[in-house]
């Protein structure tokens, strides 16, 4: 008969748990027996008829797969079985462990597994949170956004004079370290805007008053935080001759401006109205998510708690590779990048901490994701592609495509929860400051 002891302490942290698992050989073996069987009845060997392979030629090609498979599952079902009547909530896959005994009649195991936290809610009495306020989108927000639409799609007019701020050149240039070249301080026909920020400001400086055909030769030295260790702090000669000089020159606001931007007719009226309505989504994204921001760190901050590693360590594994799947979305080469795990821990705690504790103010509470919310969600982010109604039949086709929708209005109505026991402070906010502008 199998057996299972009653869990032990705590072994590492408060969430690890150890079970005994007693496994029955004499059951064990019969089960490995019935598998071979299975196996021999579809086994195809020369001189043998099908079903009529002898059962010590099963055992010998399966008998390794039929062990492994019949003792996964037994013990398996043990632990199953013991979690349930203990009332143990598991969290990840447990770790097991043959234990050396000399018990004739059972193999012996320890099972080491974490466990959920037990989360009790604390109050959020004096919690204070600042709500920002933008109190409308008006012209001098839609001219703004024109403007960053029209330096989108600017374009570079090749001229013979100095090189200015803004100018797109096009320059050769060698590095020397000591005299000799040193990796990556070279590149021909290299294009770059100046103050774009895509070069060390000491370069640009060296490059900004230069005309097309010239040539110097200019001592650098890298910025002590440089990324590269082997440059940081070190100084270094540049060669660098110009080779172009192209001088910025914006589209203007006309009929063709606004067919790049999608109105067909090419109404400058429709853009303008049409670049309001998505900014105003753009805005009450943007509010919503500050508001958001700060609701989960008051719940963090007000409901500390401990958290499975192996969950941990499945949402780095799964940022991970987030990370790299949009990395090579944008082109980048990441077969020889190391992606470092400790860069996502901090991420993936909170992430994991977050996930239970909303799970438990929505199962406390009743705030799961009402039908309505859901489908007012996807009609407004449907609005923002040509065809809306489209879409919002795309994601009905399927339910699973309504994951992301079901998932964002648990969160509202955890935050309206959390707004309504905290301190609500209004805080008017500048549109720049919202969409994160720099002059």
């Amino acid at each position: 008969m199998n057996e299972v002891s009653a869990p032990g302490a705590p072994v590492v942290s408060a969430l690890e748990r150890r079970l005994d698992l007693s496994l029955n050989i004499a059951d064990f073996e019969k089960d490995v027996d019935q598998r071979l069987k299975r196996l021999s009845k579809n086994m195809k060997m020369p001189g043998f008829r099908p079903g009529k392979v002898p059962a010590s030629i099963a055992r010998l090609q399966y008998g390794e797969q039929a062990r492994h498979d019949a003792l996964s599952e037994a013990l398996g079902q043990l632990f199953k079985t013991a979690a349930m009547a203990q009332n143990l909530r598991v969290a990840g896959t447990p770790k097991i462990e043959a234990k050396s005994s000399e018990n004739p009649t059972h193999l012996e195991f320890s099972a080491i597994f974490e466990v959920f936290p037990e989360i009790v809610l604390n109050d959020l009495a004096g919690v204070e949170i600042e709500r920002p306020i933008l109190e409308e989108v008006g012209s001098t927000e839609i001219d703004g956004t024109i403007d960053i639409l029209r330096k989108q799609r600017v374009r570079y007019e090749l001229v013979d004079r100095a090189a200015a701020k803004a100018d797109r050149v096009s320059i050769d240039f060698l590095g020397k370290r000591d005299g000799q070249p040193f990796a990556g301080g070279q590149g021909k026909d290299y294009r770059f805007v100046l103050g774009a920020g895509s070069m060390l400001s000491d370069f640009e400086s060296a490059v900004i008053g230069m005309c097309p055909g010239e040539a110097k030769t200019f001592d650098m030295t890298f910025p002590a935080e440089y990324f590269s260790q082997e440059l940081a702090g070190q100084s270094v000669t540049f060669d660098i001759s110009v080779k172009e000089v192209g001088e910025p020159v914006l589209p203007e606001v006309d009929a063709d401006f606004a067919r790049t931007l999608g109105i067909e007719d090419g109404d400058l009226v429709k853009m303008r109205a049409e670049i309001e309505d998505n900014l105003k989504r753009e805005v009450k994204k943007r509010l919503q998510a500050k508001i958001r921001g700060q609701v989960m760190d008051a719940l963090l901050q007000a409901n500390p708690i401990e958290v499975p590693r192996e969950l941990i360590h499945r949402e780095i594994d799964r940022l991970m590779q987030s990370t790299r799947q949009d990395m090579e979305q944008r082109g980048l080469q990441t077969k020889d990048l190391q992606i470092q795990p400790e860069w996502f821990a901090d991420q993936a705690r909170r992430r994991v901490s977050l996930g239970l504790i909303l799970s438990e103010i929505v199962k406390q509470h009743g705030l799961a994701a009402q039908p309505q919310q859901v489908k007012a969600m996807v009609e407004e982010a449907a609005q923002s592609y040509d065809h809306p109604q489209e879409v919002i039949r795309w994601h009905y086709a399927q339910p699973d495509r309504l994951s992301v929708f079901e998932s964002a209005a648990i969160e509202a109505n955890v935050v309206d929860w959390v707004l309504a026991r905290v301190k609500v402070v209004d805080k008017p906010l500048a549109f720049a400051e919202l969409m994160e502008q720099k002059s």
